[in-house]
C-alpha cells in the first residue's frame, strides 16, 4: 500500500515557520525509510459509523514494527476514533460500526473467528487521564496477567520488570502495596503504562497521554515512548505538533469534511509521511495550513 496521497502532485514549498524541535527530528528522520518495512498493522478502507453518522472515511494506514507514528489534526477529525479501531475498543460503543479491514501481522481483527479480548491482549491502551485501578500499586500491574491467565514463573519478578519498562520501579519500589491513587498524575500515567506492557503487548496504543500533565511529567512521558519504541509499536493521537515531531517516526495528519446538507463533520486521512517530511514538506495545502496555524 502507498504511504503517498492521492492528493498530492508536487511538495509545497515549506512553511513559514517550523514546529519546535523540528530540526532534530529532520536529522532523525534521515535513517526512516519512505515506507514502513515491516508493517506490522495495516488499517485498508477503514470507515466508522455511529448509528447513521458516518464517523471516518476511507482510511488508510500502515504502523511499523518498532516506530512511533503520531495521528494529529483538529478536533472531530476521526483520529481519536480510528485508534480505538485498532483495537476494537469500538466495540464498547452503543451503534457503532465499522466496515474495511484492521490487519494485525496478516490478520483482520475484525473477522468473526477473531477474540476482541485476544486483541486487547496484544494491542494495549493507554488513555488520556490515568485511570488506575482502585488497588494496591503492585495489584494494578498483576491484574491483567491475572485475568488474563498468564503464565509467568513469578508475579513479583513480572511486577518489577513491567515497573522498570515504565521508568517507575525506583521511584515506587518500597510502597507497592499502597493505593496507586497515591501517585503524582504523571506517576500515575506510568503506572497504566506499566500496567499495558505487564501482560507484554506487541503494539501500544496512546490516546492523548500526556494531555492532563505538566511539562515536567510530559517530558519523562516522551522519553519513555522513546525508549519503549526499542521493544514495541507505539501509536499515539497527540494535539501537541512539538510533541508529534519530537517523539514520532511517522505522521499522519486527518482533517474533517463537513456535509453539506447536515453539518456532520467526517473525518478523513488527508496525507501520511515520515514525521520531519511531513512538517516541513507537506504535500498537501490543508495540511501546510494546519502545521502553520493557519486554521485548527
Amino acid at each position: 500500500m502507498s504511504t503517498q496521497p492521492a492528493t498530492a502532485s508536487t511538495r509545497r514549498s515549506e512553511p513559514d515557520h517550523e514546529v519546535g524541535s523540528f530540526a532534530e527530528a529532520r536529522e532523525q528522520s534521515r535513517e526512516v525509510p519512505a515506507a514502513p518495512p515491516e508493517p506490522v498493522m495495516e488499517v485498508l478502507k477503514l470507515n466508522v459509523y455511529y448509528g447513521g453518522f458516518h464517523a471516518v472515511h476511507d482510511v488508510n494506514l500502515q504502523f511499523g514494527k518498532n516506530e512511533i507514528t503520531a495521528l494529529i489534526g483538529p478536533s472531530g477529525c476521526g483520529k481519536s476514533t480510528v485508534l480505538r479501531c485498532l483495537n476494537r475498543m469500538n466495540d464498547l460503543v452503543a451503534g457503532a460500526r465499522v466496515e474495511g479491514e484492521v490487519n494485525y501481522h496478516g490478520t483482520n481483527i475484525y473477522a468473526r473467528e477473531v477474540d476482541p479480548i485476544a486483541v486487547r491482549t496484544n494491542i494495549g491502551m493507554v488513555f488520556q487521564k490515568p485511570n488506575p485501578f482502585p488497588k494496591s500499586i503492585y495489584d494494578n500491574i498483576a491484574y491483567g496477567p491475572r485475568v488474563t491467565g498468564m503464565k509467568v514463573e513469578s508475579m513479583d519478578d513480572l511486577v518489577e520488570e513491567a515497573l522498570r519498562g515504565a521508568a517507575l520501579w525506583d521511584e515506587v519500589k518500597d510502597k507497592l502495596k499502597q493505593s496507586a491513587y497515591g501517585l503524582s498524575g504523571g506517576q500515575q500515567q506510568r503506572l497504566c503504562i506499566a500496567r499495558t506492557i505487564a501482560t507484554r503487548p506487541d503494539v501500544i496504543l496512546m490516546d492523548e497521554p500526556c494531555s492532563a500533565l505538566d511539562p515536567i511529567a510530559t517530558s519523562r512521558i516522551e522519553d519513555l515512548m522513546l525508549d519503549l519504541r526499542k521493544d514495541y509499536t507505539i501509536i499515539i493521537v497527540t494535539h501537541n505538533m512539538q510533541q508529534a515531531a519530537r517523539v514520532s517516526d511517522r505522521t499522519a495528519f486527518f482533517t474533517a469534511r463537513p456535509d453539506e446538507t447536515t453539518g456532520d463533520r467526517t473525518g478523513l486521512l488527508v496525507e501520511f509521511d515520515r514525521t520531519a517530511d511531513l512538517f516541513a514538506r507537506p504535500h498537501d495545502k490543508r495540511t501546510e495550513d494546519y502545521i502553520s496555524g493557519r486554521f485548527g
